[in-house]
């Protein structure tokens, strides 16, 4: 069995280079800024054909909410035009399987929201095929999903089984999985990654203590594996996580369990 330890740099490196890949257009992360149609008539005529661009721009995204298939705020899931699979561009040893594409619908209501994502065949994956199923979704606990698609869409994944590959892929599912949460709906959001106990607290074990919270991969003989780190939850109820996936040898889908490890005994200080 192979151990290999990561300092907890890298693994902060890697959660950064995803959330920033994973940036939503601001008409889909805050849908009421689309202009409608009053505002279209509102709109001053254009005066070049650069502004008159701009004009059907806009007049489509209204067309498009007219339709019921545009970004809302009134609780109808909608198509992300975001591609989640190119958070993993910039980073090592896993990618998106070829002719394989994730994609992400989003559900809005005023100050709240959550997305879904799913791994579809690229043969499946346009405009028109992925809206087919918004009139039958229903509400947040009902969403949509397009014909073809995975029942994990880190089955549509691939890489060179390294350990930064797996560590990448664990990271990547929490990102992914949370992916569209606005308000009270993030979690994975309020948790900072750690590899010692945060100083503004004195902290309760809830099992055994743990002397090594840095993040490690361990590779078996017969090509499993094994991601473990660890992360502070920085909003009541405040406490300290253990993360650890567990691989097959033969695809990035894991079996995770995220488990309270340490609680304060006094409060800690939220920090940015």
């Amino acid at each position: 069995m192979t151990i290999q330890r990561f300092p907890l740099a890298s693994l902060q490196k890697v959660r950064q280079i995803i959330t920033s890949s994973l940036l939503l257009p601001e008409t889909e992360d805050s849908p009421e800024s689309i202009a409608s149609l009053d505002d279209i008539d509102q709109t001053p005529e254009p005066e070049s054909l650069d502004d008159l661009s701009g004009f059907f721009q806009s007049a489509s995204a209204s067309i498009q909410e007219e339709e019921n298939y545009g970004p809302n705020v009134e609780g109808r899931w909608f198509v992300s035009t975001l591609n989640p699979g190119a958070a993993l561009i910039r980073l090592p040893g896993v990618r998106v399987k070829r002719d394989w594409r994730l994609v992400t619908y989003l559900y809005r209501v005023p100050g709240d929201g959550v997305g879904i994502t799913w791994a579809v065949p690229e043969a499946l994956s346009t405009t028109a095929q992925l809206e087919s199923v918004l009139e039958s979704s229903g509400d947040r606990q009902h969403p949509p999903q397009p014909k073809g698609a995975l029942p994990d869409f880190m089955e549509a994944l691939e890489g060179d089984r390294s350990p930064a590959s797996f560590l990448v892929a664990s990271i990547f599912r929490r990102e992914i999985q949370e992916l569209g949460s606005t308000g009270k709906s993030k979690e994975w959001a309020n948790h900072r990654l750690i590899d010692t106990l945060p100083p503004q607290a004195q902290w309760q074990w809830t099992g055994d203590p743990i002397a090594d919270l840095s993040p490690k991969v361990r590779i078996l003989p017969d090509g499993k594996a094994a991601v473990e780190f660890f992360s502070c939850r920085l909003v009541p109820p405040v406490a300290i996580y253990r993360h650890i996936d567990q691989y097959s040898a033969t695809q990035y889908r894991s079996l995770s369990r995220d488990s309270v490890v340490a609680k304060p005994i006094q409060g800690v200080k939220r920090q940015s």
